[in-house]
């Protein structure tokens, strides 16, 4: 790449009453913001002090671990079977749209028994000569371990979760929260056992605006990433009052969906048929996160991508000078 040019460059913006306006910079980014160029790469832990966020379990299992409702009543299993051996299992369909769809769950503990349980000794065998038979070497190796799917990652207490596809058309991410006793496929995203106001982070604007630039599109669908979306959002330090304030912005979130049971989440933020009561608790969720950031209501979309990229262009730069300074001490130190 050359030198920047220093000619002033002018950014033409349509806001939301479709009116255009014209703001002047010496750069525009990729992203089509003001400000020097910035590429957002991938990260293989957050930037920022939150939890992990995890992929869902992929089952690699040709079907055999998967039930659907209509299934159950076929596998004989008692009621403490059903407990033990059967969780519901969400893929970003099955979230947004409340459908119910299980999966074989055998814990190590349980597999003799398992076993001797006809109809789920025949799922086994099905997923052992599915993954036998790949050109994948690691499925071939998972043959071994075929009761199981994949991964086997589930909170000690609750989930958060974070559909891996879904509509640009909703004003927010449809995230939420789930109990210990279901599961996430691979068309989720996880943070395991996370504190509650990290679900006050992902449903905000901000970090809708955020994953709308930096993440790839399916079609024209958000295709969420934890190591390009969530482990790149920049986030301020959060002070305990702060923390706070999200968890409680989040618990109104959960609780004016409640109140529209049982009202699916492609219901709730269909954008022409947003329950007011919802839409207010997310304005308020809104608010909260934003006053963090510069002590007051962000104008607009372009100005939260601004002062995004602003800390996440200090933040990285922040981080990459760490290590050498690290490198330095440990230098002096043996020359001592």
């Amino acid at each position: 790449m050359g030198r920047p040019s220093s000619e002033t460059k002018t950014l033409f913006e349509i806001n939301e009453t479709d009116q255009v306006s014209r703001r002047h910079g010496s750069q525009i980014t990729p992203y089509l913001t003001l400000g020097p160029r910035v590429i957002v790469d991938k990260r293989r832990a957050p930037i920022s002090d939150v939890a992990a966020m995890e992929f869902g379990n992929k089952p690699t299992d040709g079907g055999y671990l998967l039930v659907e409702p209509e299934e159950i009543d076929q596998l004989g299993l008692t009621e403490t079977q059903k407990s033990r051996f059967l969780r519901r299992i969400y893929g970003s369909h099955e979230y947004i749209n409340s459908e119910v769809r299980y999966c074989v769950w055998v814990e190590d503990k349980w597999l003799q028994e398992a076993q001797s349980i006809a109809s789920l000794a025949a799922r086994i065998e099905g997923v052992r000569k599915v993954r036998l038979a790949s050109r994948d070497k690691g499925a071939n190796a998972l043959a071994k371990r075929a009761h199981q799917l994949k991964l086997m990652r589930i909170g000690r207490d609750h989930c958060i979760v974070v559909p891996a596809i879904t509509s640009e058309n909703r004003p927010y991410l449809p995230c939420g929260l789930i109990d210990q006793h279901a599961c996430l496929s691979n068309k989720c995203f996880g943070l395991y056992d996370a504190p509650l106001w990290t679900l006050a982070l992902v449903a905000t604007r901000l970090h809708w605006v955020w994953i709308g630039t930096v993440c790839v599109r399916l079609e024209m669908r958000f295709s969420y990433s934890n190591t390009l979306g969530w482990n790149t959002f920049p986030v301020p330090p959060l002070s305990d009052q702060n923390k706070a304030d999200l968890t409680r912005c989040a618990e109104e979130i959960l609780l004016a969906r409640e109140a529209h049971f049982p009202a699916t989440i492609a219901d709730l933020y269909d954008p022409k048929a947003m329950p007011a009561d919802l839409r207010a608790a997310h304005d308020r969720n809104d608010e909260t996160l934003e006053r963090i950031y510069i002590g007051r209501r962000f104008k607009n979309d372009t100005e939260r991508l601004e002062k995004l990229f602003e800390m996440y262009t200090q933040m990285t730069a922040k981080q990459a000078t760490t290590p050498k300074k690290q490198a330095k001490r440990k230098t002096k130190g043996a020359e001592a």
